[in-house]
């Protein structure tokens, strides 16, 4: 028999591939030791730091699973493992390194000329060019459809009227991916690359967040900003072009959420261990065992089902459907892990310096964004009975 490894309880491990092993561990010393000593006063002071993207492109953690034009093109899985690492000291470093990569690369290299491909990719993939993604607006979160941007051709140019909100990167970014109906087609949904110098161009940063501080969000706010007619993208229309960018977002957060989930059940382990009361460890009472066996359950088949959607991916088989499964499988199962991780530390889990409550504010946004926990409810809902509970 084998001896159990609690730190890997399925061998995960063991289902890697050379590479792939080699970019978890690249990913694993770079976090740890890198970004994890920045984190607490980045959190605190609500600072990011830019040359983050800059280490992150260095480390080919930009757009990495595109082939050719200075990006790594490794595997989804690999991918993942990334993301899992970068989320395992805070998710709002991972979200900028998912919005970089699935939301402004992915569709420039999916949807975008050879031209644009050329022209952003490689400064993208670089970090020394930042993107954002607008799509989200004031009035209309789950129901993008609705959105009230507007791009109204005249000439040689449309002008892109309306505003987006809760957009990372947006108040530092250098180029947007901008989703506007087009009234030239009676309202169809197109997305334009829209870049910051542009006239009627305004991205004020969103204050007093008190999740995902280690990252930077803000608006979008566009008063006739015109965007050249090729700017647009010509090979997508409606909401298969974003919603194809959050599949690939939302399957890096099934990862990464559950790195956080490590990174708690590990702080609180410690603790418990280290920690007496009544004369003895923490980790000798049985409720605070049940705890801790609890999370490492969820967590060790969380990564097999991220890694069996990560196979598929790559294999070309993946629905849509998959992803939404995991994505609202790892963020619920991950804050519940970071509240229950949290109780065990007591009154000193309130403490930064612990990390835990970080981890947990982070979590109540990584589940809301990228399609919320009752979104993607409906969405499997609708593949279980056939009936859509919207439109």
């Amino acid at each position: 028999m084998a001896k159990y490894n609690w730190e890997d309880g399925l061998d995960l491990n063991s289902q890697l591939t050379e590479e792939e092993m080699a970019v978890q561990d690249a990913a694993r010393s770079y976090c740890q030791e890198k970004l994890l000593p920045r984190v607490t006063m980045a959190y605190r002071n609500e600072e990011f730091d830019t040359k983050i993207m800059e280490e992150m492109g260095e480390m080919g953690l930009l757009g990495s699973t595109i082939e050719g034009y200075d990006c790594a093109g490794v595997s989804s899985v690999s991918y993942g493992l990334a993301a899992r690492e970068v989320e395992r000291v805070d998710s709002g470093y991972r979200s900028a390194m998912s919005v970089q990569s699935s939301l402004v690369m992915y569709p420039i290299w999916a949807y975008g000329t050879e031209a644009q491909k050329q022209k952003y990719l490689p400064q993208l993939a670089s970090g020394k060019m930042l993107g954002a993604f607008g799509l989200t607006e004031p009035n209309h979160g789950s129901d993008p459809g609705s959105m009230e941007t507007v791009a109204r051709r005249e000439g040689n140019v449309y002008k892109l009227s309306g505003a987006k909100t809760w957009i990372t990167l947006s108040p530092v970014a250098d180029v947007f991916v901008i989703w506007a109906k087009n009234l030239e087609e009676g309202g169809a949904i197109r997305g334009f690359i829209v870049e910051r110098g542009s006239k009627g161009l305004t991205t004020p940063k969103i204050q007093g967040k008190v999740a995902l501080r280690a990252s930077i969000t803000g608006m979008i706010l566009m008063d006739d900003v015109e965007v050249p007619v090729e700017n647009m993208f010509t090979t997508v229309k409606g909401l298969k072009g974003p919603f194809s960018c959050l599949n690939n977002a939302r399957y890096g957060i099934a990862w990464g959420a559950l790195g956080a989930a490590e990174a708690c059940l590990s702080v609180a382990r410690d603790y418990a261990l280290n920690r007496k009361q009544f004369g003895v460890p923490l980790a000798s009472f049985q409720l605070i065992q049940a705890k801790l066996a609890n999370a490492h359950s969820e967590i060790t088949i969380g990564l097999q089902a991220a890694l069996r959607v990560g196979r598929l991916k790559d294999e070309g088989r993946v629905a849509p459907e998959m992803i939404s499964l995991i994505k609202r499988n790892s963020c619920e199962k991950a804050l519940t892990i970071a509240r229950e991780c949290r109780d065990i530390l007591g009154g000193n889990g309130i403490s930064d310096e612990y990390h835990i409550i970080r981890h947990m504010t982070n979590l109540e946004a990584v589940k809301t964004y990228e399609g919320t926990h009752d979104v993607h409810s409906l969405i499997l809902g609708r593949a279980i009975t056939g009936i859509p509970a919207f439109s």
